[in-house]
């Protein structure tokens, strides 16, 4: 029985939302499945995924294959590299420690890009929040603007007919 580690579709139509799944190859992408692992959620930016790190750790060490999306998952989140680094220390080319400590290096590696990004996004909305701003001020003020003409205009018209009154009183 080959047993692969996939995505099965969750969600509505256009809200995308995947189970990350361990299933029999055989059996439909929605339907019956061993374990499942944890979700991914394409729609927020960054992906929120969460995962259960060591059972999927076990799954890759037992020999179930992730297809193309669910690889590019587990070795966002560091699962390939970890799979890696034992089969390092079962061969003797490391220690223990050592594969721990490589690990734990990329895992700050990794999330220090992802804060990165998460603050590059921030300053991105701000700086559209700050335009929308400024135009909205230079709309209001051309608004502004010929609103004080219309009053001044009308202003000018009602002192002209108040002339023109008291020049016919006199």
């Amino acid at each position: 029985m080959a047993v692969k580690i996939r995505l099965q579709r969750r969600g509505r139509r256009h809200r995308p939302f995947y189970a990350i799944v361990v299933a029999d190859s055989r059996a439909p992408r929605d339907g019956k499945f061993i374990e499942k692992l944890g979700y991914y959620d394409p729609t927020t930016n960054p992906a929120t995924i969460e995962l259960n790190f060591d059972r999927a750790l076990y799954w890759l060490q037992v020999g179930a294959i992730p297809t193309d999306t669910a690889r590019s998952i587990l070795s966002y989140k560091g699962v390939l590299l970890m799979n890696h680094l034992l089969k390092g220390v079962k061969k003797g080319a490391l220690t223990e420690e050592q594969a721990k400590e490589k690990f734990e290096q990329w895992k700050k590696e990794k999330e220090a890009k992802i804060q990165a990004k998460i603050q590059k996004i921030k300053q991105q909305k701000e700086k559209q929040k700050q335009q929308l701003l400024e135009q909205e001020a230079k709309i209001r003020e051309k608004r502004e603007k010929l609103l004080a003409e219309k009053y001044a205009e009308k202003a000018q018209q009602e002192a002209q007919e108040q002339q023109e009154q008291t020049q016919e009183e006199n």
